[in-house]
C-alpha cells in the first residue's frame, strides 16, 4: 500500500499539521469573541478555550425582573459559546483542509 518513503513522508506531514494545530490551539486561547443578548444589553466576552473573561450588563437591567436578567446572561453566554466554536472551526479548519488520506467527513483534531 505504501512504501518506506511515502509512509515517511507521510508521517512528517502528519506531525508537521499537529505542531501546526498546536501552534493555532495556543493562539486561540488569547482570541476574544463576544456574546450578545437583549440587542445587547448583556454582552459576555469569552476566549476561545472557553474561558470568560467579562460580563458587561446595561444599567437599566438592574430595575429589571431577576429572572429575565439571569436568562439574558445565559442567552449571551450560550451566543459566546456559539462564536467560539465558530472561529475554531474557520481556524483549524484551514489548517486541516490539505491534509491527505482524510477520510471524508473526518475532523481534526479528533
Amino acid at each position: 500500500m505504501f512504501n518506506k518513503g511515502q509512509l515517511a513522508g507521510l508521517m512528517k506531514q502528519a506531525q508537521a499539521m499537529q505542531d501546526n494545530l498546536k501552534k493555532a490551539q495556543d493562539e486561540l486561547a488569547n482570541v476574544e469573541v463576544t456574546g450578545e443578548s437583549g440587542s445587547g444589553m448583556v454582552k459576555v466576552v469569552m476566549t476561545c478555550k472557553h474561558q470568560v473573561r467579562r460580563i458587561t450588563l446595561d444599567p437599566s437591567l438592574m430595575s429589571d425582573d431577576k429572572e429575565m436578567v439571569e436568562d439574558l446572561v445565559a442567552a449571551a453566554i450560550n451566543d459566546a459559546v456559539r462564536k467560539v466554536e465558530q472561529t475554531s472551526q474557520e481556524r483549524l479548519g484551514k489548517i486541516t483542509a490539505g491534509m491527505p488520506g482524510l477520510p471524508g467527513g473526518m475532523k481534526l483534531p479528533f
